[in-house]
């Protein structure tokens, strides 16, 4: 399997940056989104009347007092100035697609693919990758173009389902944490692109309608506000895959796509309370409702990982296994400490990956429970299975860390 394309180190400084500006943009645009929506389920009929305005409201925040008048269409003339609310998307999605080709497709396969039994090439990977991105705009637009836009509920299990397939197909074909990745990349794709091809165009629509003179057409602005509740029910769930790859009992569970798609729906169900709430609908059994669900999920993903080969062979019902320090020692010399130590041997990393190092027994045995759960209770480690641990091995590891741990 190939190496990366580019320098180690000035891939760790290009992602430095451009994950900064995707976490800046990032909570600049959720940021807006949240708080228009806010807005949108909080204003309330004017106290008193006036030519086109729908709603207003009043809030204080640093010290001073704020207005908001909300119009039904437009007001009666264009202000002097009128703030856009775009590149704060557009830097997002750039900064986020510049991170996933520097890491998964200039990166090594291991990132992409895994790479002890790889499903594609990587070629194919990446079409794979870039083909889900520009797939699932087109079949979402022509979802939102269609009359199932107009019956929410089914609109929103087709969506559903569709992406839950979406994840399903990427965790067969890629690497565990690149199939998140990707489905994450397609969301943040839908979402930038709802503001780039239908929000925008529609604003402008109806504000050259007003400079013409012409009373504005109603329809863009509708359209606007529906890609743009579409989006705020995506955030929460683009918000956990983003840091989903310290969450390797998920990615890395043999249910990934399955525990992705659960997550996801709870997170739309909290958005879903706080959209309701706004608008002075006191729905609480929703919040109880996902929390009983998000302890649920935790349950099932433990009873499926029971069942899972290495997880049992490493907690047997039967005699317990004994393994020694000198057999582990061969096992994370093999499989761990190329890229986990003061130097790394993989052409990957230029220094160990979050600073971990299992030179010695001591750096082993300082990180017990995170080695159980990357190596042993999930495949997340090594990355991709670049060096090809088996299942053997992850169960007599398992063993001996269980052991350390108990005593």
């Amino acid at each position: 399997m190939g190496g990366p394309l580019i320098d180690p180190q000035a891939a760790e400084w290009l992602d430095l940056l451009l994950r900064w500006l995707h976490i800046t943009t990032g909570a600049a645009w959720i940021g807006t989104s949240f708080y228009f929506n806010w807005l949108n389920n909080h204003v309330r009929p004017p106290d008193e009347a006036r030519p086109g305005v729908a709603g207003e409201l009043w809030a204080v925040h640093g010290g001073a007092f704020y207005q908001v008048n909300k119009f039904a269409v437009a007001p009666e003339r264009l202000p002097r100035t009128l703030h856009w609310f775009k590149w704060e998307a557009y830097f997002t999605w750039i900064s986020g697609f510049c991170l996933l080709v520097l890491i998964y497709y200039l990166g090594g396969d291991a990132w992409l693919l895994d790479v002890s039994d790889p499903a594609l090439s990587k070629p194919a990977a990446v079409a794979l990758g870039i083909g889900t991105l520009v797939v699932g705009w087109f079949v979402y637009d022509a979802l939102c173009r269609s009359p199932l836009v107009d019956r929410p509920v089914l609109f929103a299990v087709v969506g559903f389902a569709l992406a839950a397939g979406a994840a399903l197909l990427l965790t067969r074909y890629l690497g565990s944490r690149a199939a998140y990745i990707h489905v994450g990349a397609m969301l943040g794709t839908l979402m930038a692109a709802n503001v780039f091809r239908v929000i925008i165009p529609g604003q402008r629509l109806m504000v050259e309608a007003m400079s013409r003179g012409v009373e504005p057409d109603p329809r863009p602005g509708l359209d606007g506000a529906r890609r743009s509740l579409h989006n705020n029910y995506m955030t929460l769930p683009v918000l956990f895959i983003m840091v989903s790859n310290h969450y390797p009992m998920t990615y890395g569970h043999a249910w990934n796509w399955a525990i992705l798609a659960a997550i996801a729906l709870i997170g739309a169900a909290v958005r879903h309370w706080f959209n309701l709430r706004g608008q002075g609908r006191r729905n609480a059994w929703i919040l109880s409702a996902a929390a009983v669900a998000m302890v649920a999920l935790a349950l099932a993903a433990e009873n499926w990982r029971s069942s899972d080969g290495v997880t049992a062979a490493g907690a047997g019902s039967g005699a317990p296994v004994v393994v020694a320090w000198p057999e582990v020692q061969a096992i994370v010399a093999a499989r761990c400490v190329t890229c986990h130590s003061a130097a790394p041997a993989s052409p990957l990393f230029a220094d160990a990956p979050a600073g971990v190092t299992f030179d010695t027994r001591e750096e082993v045995e300082a990180r017990l429970d995170r080695i159980l759960a990357t190596a042993v209770d999930s495949r997340a480690m090594p990355l991709g299975n670049l060096t090809e641990m088996t299942d053997e091995e992850r169960t007599r590891l398992g063993a001996w860390v269980r052991s350390r741990l108990a005593e």
